[in-house]
């Protein structure tokens, strides 16, 4: 086995080398650009799933297919806590120039700067990290009244304007959006309505855990009819198996269908731990096929290697109150459970533990997928929590 050869890519974000299981999202993705590029409507779409189900790879690929259709395009992440306004300015500014640099002079163009320099001296997003000039006038009584739910949808409807004066289009490509605070989500989501209500071409292309839908629909009622939401999940078993085979076998390299098997067992077709799974076996194996036996053998060390880092970092954020809690969780089970369920693991009451419930979903470590349930972010984290803490919650 030659490990500079292992095809496997176990990074955050990192593309796997075989996309499988995801076609009808790109195919949206593609049609929808395609139609918002010849000014039809389209919804802009929210992808939700759990940490490690390729939710970033599948932007970076929407990116760069809005990029090969012509858009002027921007990849950012939404940090815990950096304001909406300062991510959003720098490359919209770079966005601008561009248009500008296009032949030939355009008023539209011209006047979206303006808004532009009215819109940043309102907000006041300049500080040691973030500044951002232009040698331009600023417009008065648009995009300066220093509400970014008024100024905002201004702001990005006037470079969307530019945009179609220029026979281009815009995409804003978004991930972790669920850190984005309600105000400013809501924001956001009155810009793309009043965008999708003047036909201008722009779309937001977004991804983040579970609770952004609801996250949306608290920031603005309307949310559900101006996104759509696909769901990001595990791959099924006939997509998983390909995820694992394809690259080995563009290497003249095979998998035994057992040791296939088991790894899909394992993994519960995540395609990050696919990913892992399949890199740790790889290195771990004296020859091609793949056996069984290499995957019994190598599943200690890789899942050694989970617990220290990808959970790890994760459990290391937590108060005492909170593992304690997630502990519980995971006593029942992967989940998700009623919230009484978990409050008498731990012999307290449901409102004892509401505050603490409240700061795991803001931290992203669990969700509500129901009113009253609560359901882990990560994959497989129950099954970490007991190992990293054998004792039965309550004790």
């Amino acid at each position: 086995m030659n490990l500079v050869q292992n095809p496997f890519a176990p990074g955050a974000g990192s593309p796997p080398p075989a996309l499988v299981g995801r076609k009808a999202i790109l195919d949206h993705a593609q049609i929808a650009l395609a139609r918002i590029k010849i000014g039809r409507s389209e919804k802009s779409s929210l992808l939700v799933g759990l940490r490690g189900v390729g939710k970033t790879v599948l932007l970076r690929a929407i990116h760069d297919e809005a990029e090969a259709q012509g858009y002027q395009t921007f990849f950012i992440e939404t940090p815990e806590s950096k304001p909406l306004a300062s991510l959003l300015l720098p490359p919209l500014r770079n966005i601008l120039f561009k248009l500008d640099r296009m032949e030939g002079f355009n008023e539209g163009v011209k006047r979206a700067f303006r808004v532009f320099k009215s819109f940043i001296g309102a907000i006041k997003v300049g500080n040691d990290d973030f500044n951002v000039s232009l040698d331009v006038d600023a417009e008065t009584g648009t995009a300066d009244s220093g509400d970014l739910e008024a100024d905002l949808p201004a702001l990005l409807s006037v470079v969307a304007a530019a945009a179609a004066a220029r026979k281009t289009a815009i995409a804003l490509v978004i991930d972790e959006m669920q850190y984005l605070p309600e105000k400013e989500f809501g924001a956001l989501i009155m810009a793309l309505h009043q965008v999708a209500q003047k036909k201008l071409p722009l779309v937001v292309f977004g991804a983040g855990l579970p609770q952004l839908v609801g996250l949306a629909g608290k920031a603005k009622s309307y949310a559900e009819r101006l996104f759509n939401y696909p769901p990001i999940g595990a791959l099924p078993a006939g997509d998983a198996a390909e995820a694992l085979n394809k690259p080995v076998r563009d290497q003249g390299v095979a998998f035994e269908p057992k040791a296939v098997d088991a790894i899909i067992r394992t993994t519960h077709g995540y395609p990050y731990f696919l990913q892992e799974w399949g890199y740790e076996t790889w290195n771990y194996a004296k020859a091609s096929p793949i056996r069984l036996a290499d995957v019994r053998g190598v599943t200690p060390e890789v899942i050694r290697r989970l617990d220290e880092n990808f959970f790890r970092v994760r459990f290391d954020r937590l108060k005492p109150s909170e593992r304690k809690y997630l502990r519980a969780m995971a006593e029942l089970g992967p989940g998700p459970h009623r919230s009484g369920e978990i409050t008498k693991v731990l012999g307290v009451t449901v409102q004892s533990l509401a505050p603490v419930r409240a700061s795991l979903i803001t931290k992203g470590m669990i969700y509500s997928p129901d009113h009253g349930d609560t359901a882990f972010t990560v994959p497989l984290f129950d099954e970490f929590m007991k190992r990293i803490m054998p004792e039965k919650p309550g004790k």
